[in-house]
């Protein structure tokens, strides 16, 4: 039966037999100053911390012989440590309690024993042995008198330094093994050590085993559906080599990209060892599931829950920490206090006073929530924001622009393929207006080699007045009033189109069936304003109005107070 602890340095003892289907010591300088640099900065930091080193993975012969199969590298850096301590330290610092034998590298085992550095270019093991041992040689010297830094570094290896020490069964297939961590370049995870703690050990049934592998594979599957990964996560399922990782981690309290990598395994591993039951433990990640699982499924609780974590205010573990100790009634109303203080006012300040340059990132999480609230409060159970669609396009982040609904920039600094598709998407809407003599103006400028700034301005401020009746004072293009979340595509000239332009792309890509937000669509499509008077091609002050009331309304519970136009336009 497998098996699978955490073990400190000093602990580690036998002879370990490294079979033939593995290649030599390899490590370089690089790698084996990373190693003595990570134990070494421990001791500026609290004496009971601890630094995990990556799993050794064996199988057991008895009497403490033991088949090699993962961490060659790092077990002889090891005990190259050791026999440097010894021979320089003498008999205060022991030999190595390990040794290591090769299947078909018999005297690379009796120069590990016997280091002779004028014997380094004999063959390639000897070489990487040999500068590994001057690494360490030169390392010591570089920090401070052997006398202190030498006990500091064995009292590390003893009381902070572990190993994850994992014991195969001896059914399993070790070269098959080998090749699945090494030549596949797949390493242990941190989730698939957990795994291994709860199927390993004597007080297990093969049934009981079984229940547990099945339950593992099936939360493992259920977070394999996008709906609820991208609910609970901003982060790519790339960056998890398995799904369950966001469970374990939440649990454990690691933090994405916290640079211990095996955090998660040594909260669980301290669990077990404080005696905590396994079957008790194990229920406890059954339950945390199940209640992100019923997060998902509550309709209020999906969409208060996803738009802080999809606007950035929050992370799941920030939500799960809420969660504690509360009634549901009384967790509702703290997310309610958290998306309130996520577009929350500075003192003496409207929303009016919010514009494109400097209020961008308050704009967009305002507009997120606009956009959450609007499907959330469309019909109970009806609709479902989409958050899987607004992070991810595929494997490829989607990243929503601030937009404005009718941009006044010009493209007076653009270049030729600027210009050429500024004018081929403007003259598309001029079609709606028969202005013939307009349209021949811009087929004659793009049928030129060459389109100067002298000849494209004059062209572009006509067709401006003809699609933009009404003035839009900057202030006001850049309050939100004239903003919406829109990809464009990393497009400039449509960027920086009017109104009707974006609206002909908003139309192209909804018949197309890509995703667009909810409110933009509506903005767009202008199902806010009650009388449209012939103005289906601009976005009037009219409009502008009609935007901000449905954002009033629809936010009215979290808005400090009501967002109004900006002066200008009042």
């Amino acid at each position: 039966m497998s098996k699978l602890e955490t073990k400190f340095v000093n602990e580690v003892a036998g002879k370990f037999f490294v079979p033939a289907y593995q290649r030599g010591y390899r490590w370089g300088e690089s790698e084996v100053r990373r190693l003595l640099d990570d134990v070494y900065n421990l001791s500026k930091y609290d004496e009971r911390r601890s630094y995990c080193l990556q799993p050794i993975v064996v199988k057991n012969f008895g009497d403490e012989n033991f088949e090699l199969i993962d961490g060659q590298q790092r077990l002889t850096t090891i005990f190259l440590i050791y026999k440097y301590m010894f021979e320089e330290g003498g008999r205060f610092f022991g030999e190595p309690k390990f040794s290591l034998d090769y299947e078909t590298r018999e005297d690379s085992k009796n120069f590990l024993a016997n280091i002779d550095l004028s014997k380094r270019e004999d063959n390639i093991d000897f070489y990487f042995i040999a500068d590994a041992y001057e690494t360490i040689k030169t390392w010591f010297a570089e920090n401070g008198e052997l006398s202190v830094t030498m006990p500091k570094i064995k009292t590390l290896f003893a009381d902070n330094v572990k190993i994850i020490w994992y014991e195969v069964d001896e059914t399993e297939n070790a070269t098959a093994m080998f090749t699945r961590l090494n030549i596949g370049k797949i390493p242990l995870t941190g989730a698939e050590l957990v795994k291994a703690g709860f199927l390993s050990g004597e007080q297990k049934t093969n049934e009981r085993q079984d229940e547990i592998a099945l339950q593992w594979d099936n939360i493992e599957k259920e977070l394999h559906n996008d709906s609820l990964w991208y609910f609970l996560t901003n982060n790519s399922a790339e960056k998890y080599q398995t799904r369950i990782d966001l469970i374990l981690d939440l649990m454990a309290g690691k933090k994405f990209g916290d640079r211990e990598k095996y955090s998660t395994f040594f909260y669980f591993d301290e669990l077990k060892r404080r005696g905590e039951d396994l079957n008790e433990l194990w229920q406890k990640i059954i339950r945390n599931f199940l209640l992100l699982k019923d997060w998902r499924e509550n309709h209020e609780f999906y969409h208060k829950i996803g738009y802080l974590i999809a606007s950035g205010y929050k992370n799941l573990s920030d939500i799960y920490a809420e969660f504690q100790g509360k009634t549901k009634k009384k967790f509702l109303a703290r997310l309610d206090e958290l998306i309130k203080a996520s577009i929350k006012l500075e003192p003496e300040k409207n929303y009016s006073d919010w514009n494109y340059n400097d209020d961008a990132e308050k704009i967009r999480r305002l507009l997120l929530l606009f956009n959450v609230e609007s499907v959330r409060q469309n019909g109970e159970q009806s609709q479902w924001f989409p958050f899987d669609k607004y992070k991810f396009s595929g494997a490829e982040k989607t990243s929503w622009s601030l937009e404005h609904i009718h941009a006044v920039n010009s493209q007076e600094r653009g270049n030729q393929e600027q210009w050429r598709e500024w004018l081929r998407l403007h003259r598309a809407s001029l079609e709606n207006f028969s202005d013939e003599n307009l349209l021949a103006e811009i087929d004659k400028l793009l049928e030129l080699k060459n389109i100067t700034s002298e000849k494209f301005q004059p062209l572009q401020k006509k067709i401006l007045d003809k699609l933009s009746p009404e003035n839009i004072s900057e202030e006001s293009a850049d309050s939100i009033a004239n903003l919406a979340l829109l990809k464009c595509k990393d497009n400039s000239a449509l960027g920086n189109s009017v109104f009707d332009v974006k609206r002909n792309e908003i139309i192209k890509l909804d018949m197309e069936g890509a995703f667009i937000p909810f409110c933009t669509k509506m903005a767009f499509l202008k199902y806010y304003t009650k009388a449209q008077k012939n103005k289906v091609h601009f976005w009037s002050a009219d409009d502008r109005r009609a935007y901000l009331e449905a954002i009033n309304r629809v936010l009215k519970n979290f808005l400090a107070r009501p967002i109004e136009l900006s002066n200008k336009e009042n």
